[in-house]
């Protein structure tokens, strides 16, 4: 590396080194906090406190897609099912996938709960 120190009352003051030099540094610090973000990812992720998701899943999301509706198909259960384990009528749970309900935070909340999901990944845009 060539790199030219200033010193200033006979302290290393500054270091001046060249811009290709720089930028590859930049660079590998950069891959570092990349790889150390991925370990811990990792990490979580063996834990259970993370998971992916398939692409076909994160398409329909991105798509506009009921987030209620691409969760619970996700976790496999039926409109029914969510709807006793979340303490909400079927109905309800049809609703808020069709978009002719919102849902309360509450039941949003409820619902996030049985699908193992923060309420995040469903209140976007949903609740009333």
């Amino acid at each position: 590396m060539n790199v030219q120190t200033i010193v200033k009352n006979g302290k290393p003051e500054y270091v001046v080194l060249p811009w290709d030099e720089y930028q590859a540094m930049l660079e590998a610090l950069e891959d570092r906090a990349d790889a150390a973000a991925l370990a811990g990812f990792s990490e979580r992720l063996a834990r259970g406190e993370e998971e992916t998701l398939p692409a076909v899943m994160v398409e329909r999301l991105l798509g506009g897609e009921s987030p209620v509706r691409v969760w619970r198909e996700h976790r496999g259960f039926t409109q029914a099912q969510l709807g006793e384990a979340a303490g909400v009528a079927q109905s309800m749970v049809a609703m808020i996938e069709s978009g002719d309900r919102r849902g309360t935070m509450d039941t949003l909340a409820s619902i996030a709960r049985v699908l193992k999901i923060d309420l995040d990944d469903l209140a976007q845009g949903e609740a009333d």
